[in-house]
């Protein structure tokens, strides 16, 4: 009942607090071009830039086959999407309480809000990128799929989990401040320990179900069922059951070790 409590009270804070979250998500991505000439459109002028780099390299250049009897560029593209965004996330959450510090030190705040402030600034952008996700496979003849719709569901299922994580990692960098870089490197092992720019299908069997303990396995083969494979998430119940526990129990523990330290935030700080 204490936990069923914890997670009502901090939704319906959430709830209440959303006018504020998303005016800061707002500002907080407006202020990542600040002083720039074409400002925001920074945000929207990357995303494009990197996508036509990829397809310049693999697709012209290095003449890339198929993976999985599909186009690489095409299979490649859901994937790095879906990485931007919870790498992004995760590095802009860690640093929400200090880069709001004013807010938590001045102000009677919901201070458990600011690491959703810098996923919703994420999010901005990922939005973006999915449409250039859709523009890609139009433009390479590929008609509308109901099965893309399922991207909505991994996008839900992978803000849950960032959520979680942000929580942990945020409220540990305010008392260990080299927590930032150690989360940038497990970020980029996780690169390459996600199947990112390689294929599940070509691991043996016996590796598989270690690296499906991996919960961002789920996300970015997610993306590539909703885009490539064809596959719904209740296809794989085993391994959907397998993440919303994971995510679960993040959460939960996320939320209880942020407020066991909130108290201590001001002093720190």
């Amino acid at each position: 009942m204490n936990l069923i409590r914890l997670i009502t009270s901090n939704c319906a804070d959430l709830y209440r607090n959303r006018e504020i979250l998303f005016e800061l998500a707002r500002r907080d991505f407006r202020a990542r071009y600040l002083g720039s000439y074409m400002g925001v459109l920074w945000a929207f002028i990357n995303p494009a830039v990197y996508v036509a780099i990829l397809w310049f390299v693999f697709q012209l250049g290095f003449k890339a086959r198929q993976t999985d009897n599909f186009p690489f560029i095409l299979w490649l593209i859901p994937g790095i999407v879906a990485w931007f965004f919870i790498s992004d996330s995760i590095m802009g959450a860690t640093h929400s309480i200090l880069d709001y510090s004013f807010l938590v030190k001045r102000v009677v705040f919901r201070v458990s809000v600011l690491p959703i402030v810098k996923i919703l600034a994420a999010l901005y952008v990922h939005l973006f990128f999915l449409i250039l996700l859709f523009v890609v496979f139009f433009v390479h003849g590929y008609v509308f799929s109901i099965y893309w719709v399922q991207v909505l569901y991994y996008l839900f299922a992978s803000l849950a989990l960032m959520l979680g994580i942000s929580w942990v990692t945020s409220s540990v960098m305010i008392f260990f401040r080299d927590f930032g870089q150690i989360v940038s490197m497990a970020l980029q092992f996780g690169f390459w320990l996600t199947p990112v720019f390689w294929s599940v299908r070509s691991m043996p069997p016996k590796y598989l179900f270690l690296l499906k303990l991996n919960p961002l396995y789920y996300i970015i083969d997610g993306y590539r069922n909703s885009f490539v494979y064809k596959i719904w998430f209740w296809e794989t119940p085993l391994l959907t059951l397998y993440y919303w526990l994971f995510t679960a129990m993040v959460l939960v523990t996320g939320l209880k070790l942020f407020r066991k330290m909130r108290p201590h935030f001001a002093d720190m700080l």
